[in-house]
């Protein structure tokens, strides 16, 4: 069990601080406030850069000393950065050591884990779906999945020994396909945070399962909370995954292969590998972050749409600009302008009634939309951190990063398989991309 828990911990949980277990009530009232106060802020000072900057790619050039310094401190093994713009790569370098203990350099075609940018992946297979009228965002779950028509709620109450229990309290309404992909469903992670709803996790990783299997193994679980209630980063991508499934009649990779990954030319991009000459291209971590997690080099049965996919920067490079087009590419529609639209809409925030706590992993500023992070406003930090009204973006726990700025036609992406030192890494490469824009 300790290895599939540490997998699903890494590859899913992207910014949990461990030190946290509780949340005191002052700071669920401070979450709670977020969307209103940053909804004000949106509306005051002009945030962001001009639309329609151009980046000097000169200034990009303090990528490469920053990043070959954190491989020199031993921070990280390697990374990748692409930067696209108008249609074009303006910068793609490599960095660092594609094997630390064999001192294998990079290459271009090294292959990542992209952990949770998984996620972004599902949720556009889905939205696919929804386009051709397959799904519809208002479905129950349990239309797909009829066991999901059972589900009960999770709340503790104390005993008359003082002893916490858990009562299972019925849905006020059922969990529908838009509750997963906005992360709404109350569905959860059991390995960050505590209480009984957590702790009734145990197990749910041990041995061998496919995407049926495992979505009853969810269903036996009780909520944290009520649908729609707090954005809850969790199995909600992992249960579309399976609704994917059932919709369309195939695996969840075989959908996405023949629908969305090889027209896109996206060819490395898959679950597993089991080519001998694409597992020598892997990744690897430094042995400080070699944890004991299952990886798309361990083959097993579960396609997990929530954190299971390796990719290339190649492979990226089709797909961020197909995000960047709205949803199309070399003529070709994957997403109507209205899916789209909506797809890249913040749905949680003010009237929504969606709470927020500790663990909203879209972070200071942003919203969220169906399976991306939406900048909807300064935030808080002064100054303000990098980026544009509207940019969508998601990372991994690796540190699979992904930021596309529609306002400056532009998209980036970082790769790197670095548990412990990606979020410094990913911020400043960031940082330096927006100071990059010409004023």
């Amino acid at each position: 069990m300790t290895t599939c828990l540490i997998w699903i911990g890494l590859q899913q949980c992207n910014m949990v601080r461990s030190q946290m277990t509780r949340i005191t009530p002052c700071l669920f009232a401070l979450f709670a406030a977020f969307p209103l106060v940053t909804s004000a802020l949106a509306e005051g000072a002009p945030f962001g850069p001009p639309p329609g900057e151009n980046i000097a790619v000169e200034k990009l050039a303090p990528i490469e000393d920053f990043v070959n310094g954190e491989v020199a401190a031993g921070r990280i093994p390697g990374a990748t950065v692409l930067v696209q713009q108008h249609g074009k790569p303006i910068y793609l370098k490599w960095f660092g050591k594609r094997d630390p203990d064999k001192g294998t350099p990079m290459t271009e075609d090294a292959i990542f884990p992209i952990h949770s940018v998984t996620k972004t992946i599902t949720s556009v297979a889905a939205m696919m779906l929804v386009d051709r009228g397959k799904i519809a965002l208002n479905d129950p779950v349990s239309k797909y999945i009829p066991s999901f028509a059972g589900m009960k709620v999770g709340v503790e109450r104390k005993d008359e020994s003082g002893k916490t229990v858990l009562d299972h309290v019925a849905l006020r309404r059922p969990i529908t396909v838009e509750d997963l992909l906005l992360h709404t469903s109350g569905i959860t992670y059991g390995f960050y945070g505590d209480g009984l709803v957590k702790a009734a996790y145990e197990g749910i990783y041990l041995g061998d399962f496919d995407n049926a299997g495992f979505v009853e193994r969810i269903a036996r679980v009780p909520l944290a909370e009520q649908p729609r209630a707090l954005w809850d980063y969790g199995h909600s991508a992992d249960v579309l995954g399976r609704v994917i499934e059932v919709a369309s009649g195939q695996s969840l990779y075989q959908f996405e292969k023949q629908n969305l990954l090889d027209p896109l030319g996206m060819t490395t991009t898959k679950f597993f590998l089991t080519d001998p000459a694409e597992r020598a291209r892997y990744a690897l971590p430094l042995p400080k972050d070699r944890h004991v997690e299952r990886n798309s080099l361990d083959v097993t049965r579960w396609e997990s749409g929530g954190g299971g996919m390796a990719s290339t920067i190649a492979d990226f490079a089709r797909y961020g600009q197909m995000l960047l087009n709205g949803g199309t590419l070399d003529g070709k529609t994957y997403l109507s302008p209205a899916i789209f639209k909506a797809m890249t809409t913040d749905h949680i925030g003010p009237g929504t009634g969606v709470a927020r706590n500790y663990y909203y992993f879209p972070g200071d500023g942003f919203g969220f939309g169906y399976g991306f992070g939406v900048r909807t406003d300064p935030g808080f930090a002064i100054p303000s951190p990098p980026g544009s009204l509207g940019e969508i973006k998601w990372d991994g726990a690796t540190g699979c990063y992904i930021v596309v700025d529609k306002a400056e036609d532009m998209f980036f992406v970082v790769m790197q398989d670095s548990p412990s030192g990606r979020q410094p890494v990913n911020r400043m490469i960031k940082k330096i991309i927006y100071d990059a824009l010409e004023k």
